[in-house]
């Protein structure tokens, strides 16, 4: 912690010796806008924090149309898609943790749906670290690097994704009311089709409730060749209810339960979720199911800006359930059959229990304001056991307390100071109990000019405490994996910059990662990553924007006692996305979206680069016998560019064409 302290101190030192005396924030001065409405992009810049962070909203969850919450996020800049053709196979990247090629999924990216954490720590060629639906949210957050998450977790080095299911008031407005909405989906790469029906009910202002079915049919999709790129399909159906009672003299509690699920069978399918066809591990039917559970108590006290407590239960049930099918793996009759069997027959599942009490308060002290929170967490997860398969399974009992202020220094300082510490006992049947214990935390800073301009920085420590799936060796128990990420970058968002009501918003993030105690990478002691990630939003008044997004990453692997390290098998391509659209009114929204990948020559499993275009229009009738209507149009690889993704051991999807038609009555 030494080292850590010093060095923070340092960045903040760095941070504070950049910026200029303080002025008045930009946006503050007198300024009457009427009812002008100002013009936006597809999606908005988060300038107004330190925090490397990506906010994906209703309105571009729907114009994506996207299959997977994987393929969603996608589109954030340092995020990538691994193996995305199918919800089983699919996995995320954040900054190069996370989902890899080998085993799909490890415990370095963070997944909380509705509070509760979702998500496997390690399962071997399987993937799967979010098995959900796009259709039950209506946004999700991408919070990239650790400085963000002490409020949720630890050891989140790649970053953590928060995903934020619909309410019953999203579709009537607060008022007491009934709306039905209907949505059908198609795409003609793979035949996947979507029905997904929402009911919203709101009786009283106080009490609403929502209902969500969902099917999702997938086919089998091609790439730009041809050629298929997963062995079978599947159905994915999903349900999702949500109630919430408002209630008190001053309406200041509210009691809300969230219930989520999710399940597919595919059978006859390779245990490789990433192969098209069979391969030595053989063929499996798969079972999934993904439940979670979540129950919310709110009390905001009347009379004072003190107390705002939440305590929430939340329960999340990951079951990956398969089954070996005789006869399918060329390994059987020999001294290996044993071992494929085993690997087949497994149930891999988590049962992750959380309690959080959580309380903000709001205040002043002697020229600063403040909002603090102060949290307690209770947190079970049980790993069913699967010795045959080398799967161990036991109980990570673990208990944390955090702090994080975001605290202003008149109108242009902003300095959040975050610390979280958290106590493990961990163990099961077979195996030795272990403790461990850690404090972790952080602190980020900003600065805001008068002229639209920011500079911010952070320095953040985390540790990635033992895992069940490594209760079988005892070197990994007694150590715990350890993270220090730097960041500096700036912003600058104003209206009215080139012509009358534009809008312009740049973030550039520069980051530099360091990993040692590694043990979720064999052969590895130390990682050593670097990275810049850019978002800019430019709109006219007229309805023209243009959106960027873009990364580019470095980073070496060490080998224990090693002075020089290999290329990092986890870093992603150089990838830049850019949109140009147009809004026509309030009805109609077209654009155009390029992707561009950079040559990936050095990896050992090298990725040529390349560009797809795709190609998206929203038409949404405000009068008339259509209105309350939405026509979504998408082209996706309009070119039909045979191309892999690095990272994916799959190709991609070759042209597909998506059409959605959705109504609310």
């Amino acid at each position: 912690m030494t080292t850590f302290s010093l060095r923070a101190g340092l960045l903040c030192g760095a941070a504070l010796s950049l910026v200029l005396p303080a002025q008045p924030v930009f946006g503050q001065d007198a300024l009457d806008l009427g009812t002008v409405l100002l013009p936006r992009s597809k999606r908005e810049v988060q300038t107004g924090t330190a925090t490397a962070q990506t906010v994906v909203d209703q309105e571009e969850i729907e114009d994506r149309q996207a299959s997977t919450i994987a393929d969603l996020i996608d589109s954030v800049p340092g995020v990538s898609l691994i193996n995305g053709s199918s919800p089983s196979g699919s996995g995320i990247s954040i900054r190069g943790f996370g989902a890899n090629s080998a085993y799909g999924s490890d415990q370095k990216v963070g997944i909380i749906v509705d509070g509760a954490s979702v998500g496997a720590e390690e399962l071997y060629r399987i993937g799967t670290q979010l098995y959900t639906d796009p259709e039950l949210y209506k946004q999700v957050t991408v919070v990239r690097g650790s400085a963000g998450t002490f409020e949720y977790g630890s050891g989140m080095i790649g970053g953590l994704v928060k995903l934020e299911t619909k309410d019953a008031s999203d579709f009537t407005g607060g008022a007491p009311g009934v709306k039905l909405r209907q949505t059908l989906q198609y795409s003609s790469n793979g035949d996947e089709g979507v029905s997904s029906t929402i009911l919203a009910w709101q009786p009283t202002r106080e009490f609403e409730l929502l209902g969500n079915y969902t099917w999702r049919s997938y086919g089998v999709p091609v790439d730009g060749a041809g050629d298929d790129i997963t062995s079978d399909g599947s159905t994915l159906p999903s349900w999702a209810l949500k109630g919430k009672y408002t209630f008190g003299a001053a309406r200041n509690q509210y009691l809300s339960l969230s219930l989520a699920d999710t399940e597919s069978e595919e059978l006859d399918v390779p245990y490789n979720s990433r192969a098209v066809a069979t391969d030595s591990f053989g063929n499996v039917d798969r079972r999934v199911r993904s439940r979670t559970a979540v129950l919310t108590y709110g009390f905001d006290a009347p009379g004072t800006d003190l107390i705002n407590l939440t305590a929430q239960l939340s329960h999340a049930d990951q079951d990956i359930d398969s089954s070996y099918v005789d006869g399918s793996s060329p390994l059987e009759g020999t001294p290996f059959e044993p071992t494929v069997r085993a690997l087949g027959d497994a149930d891999n599942r988590y049962r992750t229990t959380k309690f959080t009490l959580k309380n903000q308060a709001l205040f002043d002290t002697a020229g600063a304001s403040h909002d603090l929170r102060v949290g307690l967490e209770r947190i079970r997860k049980i790993r069913a056991d699967n010795p045959d398969a080398s799967a161990s399974g036991g109980t990570d009992w673990r208990w944390a307390l955090f702090a994080v202020d975001d605290i202003r220094f008149g109108k242009s300082w902003t300095v959040t100071p975050a610390l979280r510490y958290e106590q493990q006992r961990i163990g099961g049947d077979g195996y030795d109990s272990f403790d461990s214990d850690a404090v972790m935390g952080g602190v980020t800073l900003r600065y805001a000019f008068s002229t639209g301009w920011a500079v911010f920085g952070s320095g953040s420590y985390t540790e990635n405490l033992p895992i069940l799936d490594d209760l079988g060796t005892v070197a990994y128990m007694e150590q715990s994996e350890k993270a220090e990420t730097y960041e500096l970058g700036f912003s600058y968002d104003r209206t009215s910059l080139v012509a009358a009501g534009d809008s312009l918003a740049v973030k550039l993030n520069a980051y530099d990662t360091r990993v040692w105690d590694v043990t979720s990478y064999s052969g590895l002691d130390r990682v050593h990553l670097q990275g810049l990630e850019l978002e800019a939003a430019y709109s006219l008044a007229g309805g023209l924007y243009v959106d960027l997004a873009a990364n580019a990453m470095r980073g070496q692997g060490y080998a224990s006692g090693s002075s020089s390290g290999d290329d990092f098998q986890g870093i992603p391509a150089d990838t830049l996305r850019l949109t140009l659209g147009k809004r026509w009114g309030e009805e109609l929204d077209t654009s155009w979206e390029m992707v561009a990948a950079a040559d990936m020559d050095d990896w050992t499993t090298p990725t040529p680069g390349y560009a797809v275009h795709n190609l998206r229009a929203t038409w949404s009738p405000q009068a008339g016998a259509l209105a309350g209507s939405e026509i979504r149009f998408g082209l996706e690889n309009a070119f039909d560019r045979e191309y892999r993704q690095h990272l994916s051991e799959n190709n991609a999807a070759g042209r597909t064409f998506k059409l959605t038609l959705a109504r609310t009555f």
